[in-house]
């Protein structure tokens, strides 16, 4: 779900941080059975004008890119993201349906440049059969487990179906427990991220956080009292410490008419949050993140977060890269 309003045109001003660096990105050699090759191009972006970003000390700007799809493609609406292989391939959905995965291309100094062998396929229902309305289709969350599975929560009917491989996912999903707790139509699980132990947690985007395993899920932090506004900070994503010290969370706000921020945390096992590890905002590079992906690098943790268009030509599919040391 994006706390955007249709109208807000000014967000192509976002342009600007652009830079003039543009690719076509590469497809596979063969499609896999079943996935249908994506056609996009990628151009490089940094984090825009002074004033913007504002990174906390031990983090630092490892790239980033503007992925580039016709009105028609498939792979707008990009609403979270993993990593799945050393080869930094990752696994993304889209809220319309759909399962998309490639492959990160970084250059030789490990910065990322772009993305390649993109591919795409429709999600199904347990009879086997592709999902065809918004209202069984509005994917948020995915994980994939240690033994390989791939997890996807969805909203408006909410749920959590588990998908298995993720090279040849199963027709027919098989139902794993989520939070026993009434959600909003369009505000549900927007962060699942492998938990401990064979476990997973849970983020709702008004709030609360569960760890959850087949048997039951345990509340970690209750939902408040009240529905958070779209002006509060919302946990959009989340993804487990490559190093174990709990898990990483990238938030969103908006206030109207132009104030769209985000930013990244770090998550204690207790559900608790810890400062803010880097917030972008206007004039800076900024937009609808709802991702994130963590993996260990270089000595310490590299974030990747992405953002959802929401098939809207006033936003853009960002994807951004950050060193936690």
């Amino acid at each position: 779900m994006s706390p955007f309003r249709r109208g807000v045109v000014a967000l192509a001003l976002l342009a600007l941080s652009a830079c003039a660096t543009t690719s076509t990105v590469a497809p596979p050699p063969l499609p896999m059975a079943g996935w249908t090759a994506g056609t996009a191009t990628t151009r490089t972006v940094g984090l825009g004008l002074p004033g913007g970003a504002r990174l906390a000390e031990g983090v630092q700007f490892a790239g980033g890119i503007e992925i580039v799809l016709a009105t028609d493609s498939p792979l707008h609406s990009l609403s979270d993201f993993k990593l799945v292989d050393s080869a930094h391939g990752f696994v993304s959905v889209t809220d319309a349906g759909d399962l998309v995965r490639g492959r990160l291309v970084l250059d030789a100094r490990g910065r990322l440049t772009g993305v390649s062998g993109l591919q795409y396929r429709r999600l199904t229902l347990t009879d086997g059969q592709p999902i065809t309305e918004k209202f069984d289709g509005d994917a948020e969350g995915l994980l994939v487990t240690d033994g390989g599975d791939l997890f996807i929560s969805f909203e408006r009917n909410h749920r959590i179906w588990n998908y298995g491989p993720v090279d040849a996912p199963h027709a027919r999903p098989t139902v794993v427990r989520h939070p026993d707790v009434e959600m909003p139509l369009n505000d549900g699980m927007e962060g699942i991220s492998a938990g401990r132990d064979g476990g997973w947690r849970v983020t709702a985007e008004n709030g609360g956080v569960w760890d959850c395993r087949p048997a039951a899920c345990r509340v970690v932090m209750p939902p408040p009292p009240a529905p958070l506004a779209d002006s509060d900070y919302r946990t959009t994503g989340i993804d487990r410490d490559p190093a174990g010290q709990g898990y990483f969370v990238v938030q969103r706000t908006y206030r109207p008419p132009l104030d769209v921020r985000a930013q990244v945390r770090r998550m204690g096992e207790d559900g608790a949050l810890g400062p803010v590890l880097a917030e972008l905002k206007l004039p800076g590079t900024t937009d609808n993140f709802e991702g994130i992906a963590a993996v260990a690098h270089a000595g310490g943790v590299r974030l990747y977060i992405l953002s959802d268009d929401n098939a809207n030509p006033a936003q853009r599919t960002l994807l951004l890269a950050f060193d936690v040391k």
